[in-house]
């Protein structure tokens, strides 16, 4: 089958490990199905695993992709859920469990014609989304909702500071956001970024490191270094800020340590999501009728070009690639 793969990794160059080429169809294993992908989303853990951050050498050659939707076996429009947790796993909450991976790490990921995973992994697509659209769901947008609503506790009517507007996960928090009634301010280096944060929805923008006209309630944090003092100095009194990520790099120059425990703010990590949440999500977005934002779609053969687009930074919103 056609496959999206790394074959080496290269934290210079990291696309010089991509591969576009022929894979085995993966076996299904007894409590697992297959699903055809019709759409597959691209997220910075894609381009992370190039560079050999969360992959192993011995998995290579590996199919990438955490996203995807598609037909299951018995014709079914479905999303498919990428978080695999460990077959003894009892919680609730399948991102605490220390052995969850995700898809694309220890099994072949979505950028394929077939992507096989636990039964438990998938949940009917809406109707009120196409095939693009959902394939944009169940990483960046599930992050999203999950530190909106889940870690970062944000309520209608606060007041949200969403750091670096550009990525799917950006786009995602000031959708979704906005669309549960809260207020959102959002920060970008580039002008025609803040512009399309408007358009999004965004009450105010301001230039990255630009000092806010008022405290904020929550910060959601995706970029680590470059934005940690920023966010620490926007908050109010009381406030939380809440990190998935550090597309800039995972050391501040100053963690704001006085202010963090003379101001009384909460530092909340959050990753991902549970397959209930992203349940949740779905029915969210068919209540609102909102929509996720793609920014380009590409058909599977020209995956290079879309990961050059996301590793130059220049897109707003999803890159889907189609099949």
């Amino acid at each position: 089958m056609r496959a999206v793969y790394a074959e080496s990794f290269s934290t210079e160059d990291p696309l010089a490990g991509l591969v576009v080429g022929d894979r085995p169809v993966p076996e299904v294993p007894d409590g697992w199905t297959r699903v055809s992908v019709k759409a597959a989303a691209l997220n910075h853990h894609d381009l992370w695993s190039l560079k050999g951050v969360g992959l192993r050498e011995e998995a290579l050659p590996m199919i990438l992709g955490c996203d995807a939707a598609g037909v299951d076996e018995d014709g079914t429009e479905v999303i498919v859920h990428s978080v695999i947790s460990d077959p003894g796993f009892t919680g609730s909450d399948e991102t605490t469990d220390p052995k969850r991976s995700l898809l694309s790490e220890r099994h072949q990921g979505t950028f394929a014609e077939t992507v096989v995973v636990p039964r438990r992994n998938v949940l009917p697509k809406p109707p009120g989304l196409t095939m693009a659209e959902a394939a944009c769901l169940p990483t960046a947008w599930l992050t999203a909702y999950r530190m909106l609503f889940v870690r970062g506790g944000v309520r209608p009517g606060e007041t949200v500071l969403v750091q670096g507007v550009g990525g799917g996960v950006a786009t995602a928090l000031i959708t979704l956001a906005r669309a549960a009634g809260v207020r959102v301010l959002a920060t970008s280096r580039s002008e025609s970024k803040r512009a399309r944060a408007l358009e999004l929805g965004a009450h105010a923008v301001f230039a990255s490191g630009e000092r806010l006209p008022e405290k904020v309630d929550a910060v959601m944090e995706t970029v680590g270094r470059a934005t940690w003092d920023h966010s620490i100095r926007s908050l109010r009194p009381g406030g939380r800020l809440v990190i998935c990520g550090h597309t800039s790099g995972a050391q501040p120059d100053d963690a704001q340590l006085t202010r963090i425990f003379f101001l009384q703010l909460s530092i909340i990590g959050s990753t991902m999501g549970t397959r209930d949440e992203l349940a949740d999500l779905v029915r969210f977005l068919e209540s609102s009728g909102t929509k996720p934002l793609v920014d380009r779609t590409l058909p599977l053969a020209q995956a290079k070009e879309g990961f050059a687009a996301m590793d130059s930074g220049e897109l707003v919103g999803k890159i889907v690639f189609t099949l």
